[in-house]
C-alpha cells in the first residue's frame, strides 16, 4: 500500500485535483467532514457532443457538456465598472479631498484618458498641470497627492461596484442560461476580488432568484474548504498531517513557485534572477481557480477560465486550466499573449456557448 508521503506528493504535484475515493482520506488520518464541499445545482447532463480544450489530442471521441466548466472573474468580466463609473468615482475622490474645484466631464474624462493613453496617474497630472494645483501642496508632493487622489478613486469605485446602479455586462445572463441548458457548471470566483464577500451578495442580487441557482460562487470559504486549500494553504496541516507530510506540501508548492517565475519570465522575455516567492494575490488566484475547478466537479484542464486581467490569465497558467480573455473598457486595447482566445464581451460573435465549443473543437 502506498504510504502517506506518497499519496501526498501525488496530490500536489498532478496539475489536476486528482478522484480519490473516501477511503483513502485515511490514509491521511484526516477526519471525513474534513472535505465539505457546497453542492451545485446543475441540470440532468446534455447529450451535446463537446470536445474540450482539455482533451487528449490523441483521443478523437466527444465528451457531454458535462466534462466542460467555466469559471469566470468578477473584475471586467460580470461587470464593468470603469465604463460607467470610472469617471465618477474620480470625481467623488476630488469630493473627499476636499477639491471643490475639480470635477471631470465625460469630454473632459475622454480628453484625458486619450492623452494618457489609459494610465489615471498621467491623467491626474495633466488635469491639475491644466487647472493648478493646491496652493498649500509642495512642488516636491505632487506624486504622493496624485497616488492620495487614485486611493480615493478606488475606494468609491468599489462602493460604486457593489451598487444597484451597475448592471451586468451585456449578454452575461444569457450566456449564463446557455451554460444551464446544456449542463455546464458556471462557477463565478469572488475569492480574490476586492470585498469579495461584498461582491458575491451583489452578484448574487443583480442576477435575481431564478438565475442565481445556475451558478456556483466560490469565495474566500470554499477556497479554505477546498482540498488544495487544506494541503497546501495549512488548513490541514495545521490540524492533521503529520509533520513528513507537511515537509513534503511545502517542498510541492516551493517547485509549482519555480516553475510559475521561470514561466512568466520567459513570457515576458525577461534575462532576471527568479524569486521564487510567490505574491500573495496570485496564491489566492491559484487556490480559487483549484477550488473552483473542485466545486464544479472537473480536473483543472477540463474547465475555462474567462479572465479579465492579466493575473488571472498567470494563474490559470500555471494550473494548467485554458483560459479566454475578455475585455472590457480599461483594456480594450490591450493584448492577452497568455490566452486561448480573446472576446469583447459576451453574445453576438464573441463570446457564446456555441462559440466556446468551436473553439475546443479547434483545440482537440
Amino acid at each position: 500500500m502506498a504510504s502517506a508521503r506518497t499519496v501526498a506528493s501525488s496530490i500536489l504535484l498532478s496539475r489536476t485535483v486528482p478522484r480519490i475515493p473516501c477511503p483513502r482520506f485515511h490514509l491521511l488520518h484526516l477526519p471525513p467532514s474534513t472535505f465539505t464541499f457546497s453542492p451545485s445545482i446543475l441540470p440532468a447532463k446534455s447529450s451535446s457532443p463537446l470536445t474540450p480544450f482539455c482533451a487528449s489530442s490523441s483521443s478523437t471521441a466527444t465528451t457531454s457538456s458535462q466534462d466542460l466548466a467555466v469559471l469566470l472573474e468578477v473584475d471586467g468580466v460580470l461587470m464593468d465598472p470603469h465604463r460607467m463609473g470610472n469617471r465618477l468615482a474620480f470625481n467623488k475622490a476630488f469630493e473627499k479631498l476636499g477639491l471643490d474645484c475639480a470635477n471631470w466631464t465625460e469630454p473632459v474624462y475622454s480628453d484625458l484618458s486619450r492623452r494618457s493613453a489609459g494610465d489615471e496617474e498621467k491623467m491626474v497630472f495633466l488635469y491639475f498641470n491644466r487647472i493648478g494645483w493646491p496652493s498649500s501642496l509642495p512642488t516636491n508632493e505632487k506624486g504622493l497627492f496624485a497616488k492620495r487622489v487614485l486611493q480615493e478613486k478606488e475606494k468609491a469605485l468599489e462602493e460604486f461596484v457593489m451598487s444597484k446602479s451597475l448592471p451586468l455586462r451585456p449578454g452575461l445572463e444569457q450566456f449564463i442560461d446557455d451554460a444551464y441548458n446544456e449542463g455546464i457548471p458556471v462557477v463565478i470566483l469572488t475569492a480574490y476580488s476586492k470585498s469579495g464577500d461584498n461582491i458575491a451578495r451583489t452578484v448574487i442580487e443583480k442576477l435575481g432568484d431564478d438565475r442565481s441557482i445556475k451558478v456556483i460562487i466560490v469565495g474566500n470559504k470554499e477556497v479554505e474548504q477546498s482540498l488544495y486549500g487544506q494541503l497546501v494553504l495549512g488548513k490541514v496541516i495545521a490540524s492533521g498531517l503529520d509533520e513528513e507530510i507537511a515537509k513534503e506540501a511545502k517542498r510541492a508548492a516551493s517547485a509549482e513557485r519555480q516553475r510559475l517565475a521561470k514561466e512568466v519570465a520567459s513570457v515576458l522575455k525577461l534575462s532576471v534572477e527568479i524569486d521564487t516567492s510567490l505574491s500573495e494575490s496570485l496564491d489566492k488566484i491559484v487556490a480559487a481557480l483549484r477550488a473552483g475547478a473542485e466545486h464544479a466537479g472537473l480536473p483543472v484542464s477540463n474547465c475555462v477560465l474567462v479572465a479579465g486581467s492579466q493575473s488571472g490569465l498567470v494563474g490559470a497558467k500555471q494550473v494548467g486550466m485554458p483560459c479566454v480573455a475578455l475585455r472590457s473598457s480599461l483594456t480594450s486595447r490591450a493584448e492577452f499573449p497568455l490566452a486561448n482566445a480573446t472576446m469583447d464581451g459576451f453574445g453576438g460573435a464573441d463570446l457564446s456557448i456555441s462559440k466556446l465549443r468551436n473553439l475546443c473543437q479547434k483545440k482537440q
